[in-house]
């Protein structure tokens, strides 16, 4: 579905214009245009890229989803696949979308899956700059790439959270704390394949694929591109810092279940005496010691429960019970 198209004529926007017509009033007004859509079908997508003149193997990578960042050349065509991502606070969790971008030399393609970025907010904002516009086609794609990258902060946020939160759950002996911790560890991975990709698919935008970029968005890039990193540096810390929470929480379990092991043990070597004696005496043999003796029974009594004490005081003492 499309959801906006325009022309971009000297860092302005022109009036909304049919998809027919788009092709023809941008280049004879020297601007760009920008179609937006929003998961399309095969049908949508093949009369935009028909429009453009997007490669076929392109058209076939563009309607593939969950694919990792990266960066590929059609010719003078340009196709970027982005990880969004947002942090739902009421969950908890982190949600995923994608966003792929064809870019040429006088027309930005962008198709959006999933709900975890607006690009009408950054189309909005981009407008906003008629200096950024003016720079071309490759400036909105430094204004999406901006955008994902700042929404990528309360995502690192809402996870350093989350991993203290476990940290904390994790010594309070919380029953169901190695399943969240796996969930978390699994969000973790993903953000950080989403992020990781980027960084080294910038630094092809902003070096290797720069002729035909303005230079100022070059450097804007760059820009994006060191903080791309830090947040793969926070992504990666949080995959060691899972890692040790989880081997720290596999401990701790060994440990308590050892602890039970020893009780049990303790409690069976207590009750294993007096069924011990009273199995003894129970045979019922004629000749057996003091089995006729008038204080027999009370002597194995007392036996039962002094050995029965004894264990128990010992057990005690080194921690068992």
């Amino acid at each position: 579905m499309i959801v906006d198209s325009a022309i971009y004529v000297d860092g302005r926007r022109d009036a909304l214009r049919p998809l027919e017509e788009i092709q023809d009033t941008w280049r004879e007004r020297g601007g760009f245009a920008w179609i937006g859509l929003y998961e399309p079908t095969r049908e949508e997508f093949d009369s935009v890229a028909g429009e453009f003149g997007i490669h076929e193997l392109a058209v076939k990578e563009a309607l593939k989803i969950h694919q990792r960042p990266k960066i590929e050349r059609y010719g003078e065509t340009v196709f970027v696949v982005l990880k969004a991502a947002r942090y739902v606070e009421e969950r908890e969790e982190v949600e995923f979308g994608e966003i792929h971008a064809f870019v040429g030399s006088d027309f930005v393609v962008t198709i959006r899956y999933g709900e975890a970025n607006e690009l009408g907010e950054v189309r909005r904002w981009a407008e906003s700059r008629p200096d950024l516009l003016r720079r071309g086609p490759y400036a909105v794609l430094y204004a999406i790439m901006d955008r994902i990258v700042e929404d990528y902060i309360p995502v690192v946020a809402g996870l350093e959270h989350d991993i203290d939160e476990i940290e904390v759950e994790v010594f309070g002996n919380k029953p169901d704390v190695s399943r969240r911790i796996y969930e978390l560890f699994r969000e973790v991975i993903e953000f950080h394949q989403a992020t990781q990709p980027l960084a080294g698919a910038l630094e092809r935008l902003a070096v290797v694929e720069a002729h035909g970029i303005d230079p100022e968005v070059r450097r804007y890039l760059r820009d994006v591109q060191d903080r791309v990193l830090r947040v793969t540096e926070r992504a990666q810390g949080f995959r060691e810092l899972l890692t040790n929470i989880l081997s720290v929480n596999l401990t701790l379990v060994s440990v308590n279940q050892n602890d039970q092991m020893k009780k049990i043990s303790a409690w069976a070597a207590v009750v294993v005496v007096p069924t011990l004696i009273a199995g003894i005496y129970g045979m019922n043999f004629d000749y057996m010691p003091e089995l006729h003796w008038r204080y027999g029974y009370v002597l194995a009594l007392s036996l039962m429960a002094l050995i029965s004490f004894a264990l128990y005081r010992n057990f005690k003492r080194t921690g068992w019970l």
